[in-house]
Protein backbone atom coordinates (compact mmCIF):
# COMPACT_ATOMS: atom_id res chain seq x y z
CA UNK A 1 0.00 0.00 0.00
CA UNK A 2 1.64 3.56 -0.94
CA UNK A 3 1.79 6.03 1.55
CA UNK A 4 2.45 3.69 4.48
CA UNK A 5 5.94 2.87 4.64
CA UNK A 6 8.01 5.57 6.36
CA UNK A 7 10.88 7.01 3.64
CA UNK A 8 14.32 5.45 4.80
CA UNK A 9 15.92 8.49 4.43
CA UNK A 10 13.94 9.33 7.40
CA UNK A 11 15.73 6.76 9.90
CA UNK A 12 16.93 8.31 12.71
CA UNK A 13 20.52 7.77 13.47
CA UNK A 14 22.10 7.86 16.84
CA UNK A 15 24.09 5.86 19.27
CA UNK A 16 20.94 3.77 20.73
CA UNK A 17 20.47 2.33 17.68
CA UNK A 18 23.85 1.64 16.93
CA UNK A 19 24.35 0.29 20.96
CA UNK A 20 20.75 -2.21 19.98
CA UNK A 21 22.41 -3.74 17.49
CA UNK A 22 25.07 -4.91 19.32
CA UNK A 23 23.32 -5.59 22.80
CA UNK A 24 19.63 -5.19 21.89
CA UNK A 25 18.70 -8.83 21.97
CA UNK A 26 17.07 -10.16 25.05
CA UNK A 27 19.52 -13.35 25.72
CA UNK A 28 22.67 -11.02 25.34
CA UNK A 29 21.94 -8.82 27.96
CA UNK A 30 20.94 -11.66 30.13
CA UNK A 31 24.22 -13.32 29.42
CA UNK A 32 25.76 -10.20 29.84
CA UNK A 33 24.45 -10.17 33.61
CA UNK A 34 25.44 -14.11 33.99
CA UNK A 35 29.02 -13.15 33.36
CA UNK A 36 28.69 -9.99 35.76
CA UNK A 37 27.42 -12.25 38.43
CA UNK A 38 30.48 -14.85 38.10
CA UNK A 39 28.66 -17.49 35.59
CA UNK A 40 31.48 -18.16 33.07
CA UNK A 41 30.60 -20.81 31.56
CA UNK A 42 28.42 -21.91 28.61
CA UNK A 43 26.58 -23.91 30.53
CA UNK A 44 26.15 -21.79 33.31
CA UNK A 45 25.21 -18.93 31.28
CA UNK A 46 22.64 -21.39 29.66
CA UNK A 47 21.13 -22.59 32.60
CA UNK A 48 20.62 -18.62 34.33
CA UNK A 49 19.29 -17.57 31.11
CA UNK A 50 17.34 -20.10 29.67
CA UNK A 51 18.56 -19.75 26.66
CA UNK A 52 18.43 -21.60 23.62
CA UNK A 53 22.04 -23.21 22.97
CA UNK A 54 22.20 -22.34 19.48
CA UNK A 55 20.81 -18.47 20.05
CA UNK A 56 22.86 -17.98 23.44
CA UNK A 57 26.06 -19.61 21.01
CA UNK A 58 25.49 -16.79 18.58
CA UNK A 59 24.95 -14.12 21.11
CA UNK A 60 28.13 -14.74 22.40
CA UNK A 61 30.30 -14.82 19.46
CA UNK A 62 28.41 -11.27 18.49
CA UNK A 63 29.65 -10.23 21.92
CA UNK A 64 33.53 -11.42 21.44
CA UNK A 65 33.54 -9.62 17.33
CA UNK A 66 32.15 -6.72 19.34
CA UNK A 67 35.06 -6.67 21.84
CA UNK A 68 32.55 -7.11 25.27
CA UNK A 69 33.93 -10.29 26.20
CA UNK A 70 36.90 -12.41 25.66
CA UNK A 71 36.78 -16.00 25.31
CA UNK A 72 39.11 -17.52 27.40
CA UNK A 73 40.22 -21.57 27.28
CA UNK A 74 40.41 -22.81 31.05
CA UNK A 75 41.08 -26.72 29.55
CA UNK A 76 42.42 -28.13 26.53
CA UNK A 77 41.38 -31.43 26.26
CA UNK A 78 38.34 -31.53 25.61
CA UNK A 79 38.80 -27.77 24.68
CA UNK A 80 36.98 -25.79 26.92
CA UNK A 81 36.23 -21.94 27.49
CA UNK A 82 34.67 -19.85 29.60
CA UNK A 83 34.04 -15.94 29.17
CA UNK A 84 35.30 -12.81 30.55
CA UNK A 85 33.85 -9.19 30.47
CA UNK A 86 36.33 -7.18 28.83
CA UNK A 87 36.24 -3.12 29.99
CA UNK A 88 34.08 -2.43 27.22
CA UNK A 89 31.48 -5.04 28.77
CA UNK A 90 31.95 -4.01 32.19
CA UNK A 91 31.32 0.03 31.14
CA UNK A 92 27.55 -1.74 30.30
CA UNK A 93 26.91 -2.34 34.19
CA UNK A 94 25.79 1.32 34.99
CA UNK A 95 23.08 0.27 32.03
CA UNK A 96 21.94 -3.14 33.42
CA UNK A 97 21.78 -1.74 37.15
CA UNK A 98 19.08 1.03 36.19
CA UNK A 99 17.28 -1.54 33.75
CA UNK A 100 17.31 -4.07 37.08
CA UNK A 101 15.92 -1.00 38.89
CA UNK A 102 12.84 0.30 36.66
CA UNK A 103 11.37 -3.60 36.09
CA UNK A 104 11.98 -3.90 39.96
CA UNK A 105 9.35 -0.74 40.13
CA UNK A 106 7.67 -1.11 37.01
CA UNK A 107 7.57 -5.25 36.62
CA UNK A 108 7.84 -6.29 40.25
CA UNK A 109 7.36 -10.40 40.51
CA UNK A 110 5.30 -11.62 43.24
CA UNK A 111 8.14 -12.06 45.77
CA UNK A 112 9.33 -8.86 45.10
CA UNK A 113 12.85 -8.68 43.33
CA UNK A 114 14.54 -11.40 43.17
CA UNK A 115 18.09 -9.68 44.03
CA UNK A 116 18.61 -6.77 46.15
CA UNK A 117 21.75 -5.31 45.43
CA UNK A 118 24.04 -3.48 48.59
CA UNK A 119 25.76 -0.52 47.61
CA UNK A 120 29.55 -0.60 49.35
CA UNK A 121 28.47 2.40 51.66
CA UNK A 122 25.75 -0.71 52.87
CA UNK A 123 23.25 1.24 51.82
CA UNK A 124 20.81 -0.70 49.33
CA UNK A 125 21.70 0.08 45.82
CA UNK A 126 19.14 2.41 44.35
CA UNK A 127 20.65 4.15 41.29
CA UNK A 128 20.49 7.50 40.29
CA UNK A 129 21.38 8.85 36.81
CA UNK A 130 22.53 12.49 36.71
CA UNK A 131 24.13 15.15 34.73
CA UNK A 132 27.94 14.84 35.40
CA UNK A 133 28.61 18.74 35.09
CA UNK A 134 26.10 19.90 38.18
CA UNK A 135 24.90 16.69 39.34
CA UNK A 136 21.24 17.51 38.85
CA UNK A 137 18.82 14.34 38.19
CA UNK A 138 18.21 13.56 34.76
CA UNK A 139 14.03 14.12 33.93
CA UNK A 140 12.61 14.81 30.75
CA UNK A 141 11.89 18.50 31.44
CA UNK A 142 15.45 18.43 32.35
CA UNK A 143 17.31 17.91 28.98
CA UNK A 144 16.60 18.00 25.08
CA UNK A 145 18.43 16.73 22.16
CA UNK A 146 20.23 19.36 20.21
CA UNK A 147 20.39 19.40 16.70
CA UNK A 148 24.23 19.44 14.93
CA UNK A 149 25.98 18.30 18.18
CA UNK A 150 28.43 16.15 16.02
CA UNK A 151 29.65 19.58 14.12
CA UNK A 152 30.25 21.14 17.27
CA UNK A 153 32.04 18.36 18.94
CA UNK A 154 34.44 18.65 15.79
Amino acid sequence: MIGLMPDVTDVRECSIARTLEVVGERWTLLAIREIMFGNRRFEEIRRYTGAPRDILTARLRKLEANGLVARIEYQQRPARHEYRLTDLGWSLLPVLVVLRSWGDEHLPGPDGPPVVFEHSCGATLTPSVTCAECGDPIRPETMWPREGARQEAR
